[in-house]
């Protein structure tokens, strides 16, 4: 990362002998349901043996991404720099209207500052999948919508993919889950993060 806030497009620099995780999503607003999810998956990628980092409620006000402007924000550098290293990436966004929210949408278009780098956008990499809806039916379309941008990153989505229907208020106020079916998910989805980041660095190590 420059001092002066210039994009860096330099390689990827990851010496750490665990694969980094990096979760991105929720809303604007601090502890909502779509954070406490990645916030659970996220520590599942921990427990798997993982270094997690999170981008979630204020971090997500970053500039609306132009791709003609060269120079970033502080907060913009540092979710650049934080896809340039990750080993594997979790994301979760609320279904507005049959899609993910703008919010999250914005953050994801800063990987096309890795357009050059080392490693292209999120090419070879574990993507996770959560979304939350209050109601089922933008549910399913939301996540086909995610993972279909996964894809055009050059990700790999993982194959659990979580969707919760905040209707039923799988968490208290506390931000802990009380729905174990839906705990169990987001569980799987860290772990598979994990064990896939693992895999490509022991093939990539041999």
């Amino acid at each position: 990362m420059n001092s002066d806030n210039t994009l860096y497009l330099g390689g990827r620099s990851n010496s750490s002998a665990r694969p980094l995780i990096v979760g991105l999503g929720g809303t604007a607003r601090p502890g909502s349901s779509t954070e406490n999810a990645l916030r659970l998956a996220l520590e599942a990628a921990s427990k798997q043996g993982a270094d997690t980092e999170i981008f979630a409620g204020p971090a997500l006000d970053v500039p609306i991404y132009a791709p003609e402007k060269g120079e970033r924000s502080d907060a913009s550098l540092r979710l650049v720099e934080a896809l340039k290293r990750c080993d594997g990436l979790i994301l979760a966004s609320p279904a507005y209207h049959g899609s993910i929210s703008g919010l999250v949408k914005n953050a994801i278009d800063y990987t096309e500052d890795l357009r050059q780098a080392e490693r292209t956008y999120l090419d070879g990499i574990a993507v996770g999948c959560v979304v939350t809806c209050a109601g089922w039916q933008a549910g399913g379309q939301t996540l086909a919508a995610m993972r279909s941008i996964v894809h055009s990153l050059r990700g790999w989505p993982t194959p659990m993919g979580v969707v919760i229907n905040t209707v039923n208020a799988p968490f208290d106020f506390n931000g802990r889950c009380v729905d174990s079916t839906i705990e169990a998910q987001l569980h799987i989805v860290g772990r598979q993060v994990v064990d896939f980041a693992t895999l490509r660095r022991s093939a990539a190590a041999a």
